[in-house]
């Protein structure tokens, strides 16, 4: 069973977040939780060694700035007709946007956090990341992120929610996510893999990993594999499985797009620093390119789960 008493939302208030918190809004009030609003107010230190970077009354930007914000999320929220919803507002001032949605999720004990997310993608992306991105990777608890090219239409219900499945207890934990959300909403479940096949460089003469030829030869026993994943789930709902060959991003943004998904459950492994510019990260680029909500939960850390 979910349990979810208190939902995130963290804006910058551009027309990219005004979608994500029609999201939190239907999220808080489906569940009956209490909606934290935060903004995070945030200024370069004052560097009195170089007059360059010095702000001139920062502390009297600082009081106008948070004056604008409170201004917004009031007038936000009355626009929306959120009077019989729980919310607190709150601003929190930092060096940076990401640790300071982290340290205030920490503070309140949030069970979510609902953000939106540019969708950057190539060289911009590894120049300049994501504030999103950084509190997926480093946050405990799941994050809900909205596609900012996506719409702020929230459909009523959530009819089917799609888990891709690397058979890592990692992607079982989200398994279990998703199980409770499709519980919630009467949705159907549709579990995934994509299988990709092993890259073996020439000079292993043989001796890499072996490719498979035929993938039908495969294709039965990931399929049974997918079939134990819920059953150790225990699922209850309508559920589905798919098994296709592939990129593994690529193959999670088709099986989205040909089921309707109104909603991607996917694990992370929370890679950090510079093995995550190196490496990349599936989940990263699901959440990304999604045209739908994602939800990434991690195998450790809070749980939405009674």
């Amino acid at each position: 069973m979910l349990s979810l008493k208190i939902v995130l939302f963290a804006t910058d208030f551009s027309p990219l977040a005004d979608a994500a918190l029609d999201h939190a809004l239907a999220l808080a009030e489906k569940h009956g939780a209490v909606l934290h609003m935060l903004h995070a107010v945030v200024l370069h230190a004052d560097d009195p060694n170089d007059p360059a970077h010095h702000f001139p009354d920062a502390e009297e930007i600082r009081g106008r700035l948070e004056e604008i914000a409170e201004s917004r999320m009031a007038s936000q929220l009355e626009a929306r007709s959120a009077g019989e919803l729980e919310v607190v507002r709150a601003q929190r001032r930092g060096m940076s946007t990401a640790p300071v949605v982290l340290e205030y999720a920490e503070e309140i004990d949030a069970d979510i956090i609902v953000m939106s997310t540019h969708g950057r993608r190539g060289l911009s992306h590894a120049l300049v990341g994501s504030v999103t991105e950084e509190v997926v990777r480093l946050s405990p608890r799941p994050v809900l992120t909205i596609r900012g090219a996506a719409t702020g239409e929230v459909h009523p219900r959530v009819d089917h929610v799609l888990v891709p499945v690397d058979f890592s207890r990692h992607s079982e934990g989200a398994v279990r996510h998703a199980l409770e959300f499709c519980r919630a909403y009467g949705s159907r479940m549709h579990l995934l893999h994509v299988f990709e096949q092993p890259v073996t460089p020439e000079v292993y003469a043989g001796g890499g990993p072996a490719a498979v030829s035929d993938f039908s030869l495969v294709e039965g026993s990931l399929r049974e594999a997918l079939l134990g994943v819920v059953t150790r789930a225990g699922a209850e709902v309508e559920t589905e499985v798919h098994v296709t060959e592939g990129r593994a991003v690529a193959g999670i943004l088709e099986a989205a797009e040909e089921i309707s998904a109104d909603l991607i459950v996917i694990a992370t492994h929370g890679l950090g620093g510079l093995t995550h510019v190196m490496l990349g990260s599936v989940t990263d680029k699901v959440l990304r390119r999604a045209e739908c909500p994602v939800l990434t939960v991690k195998a450790f850390g809070k749980s939405l789960l009674e």
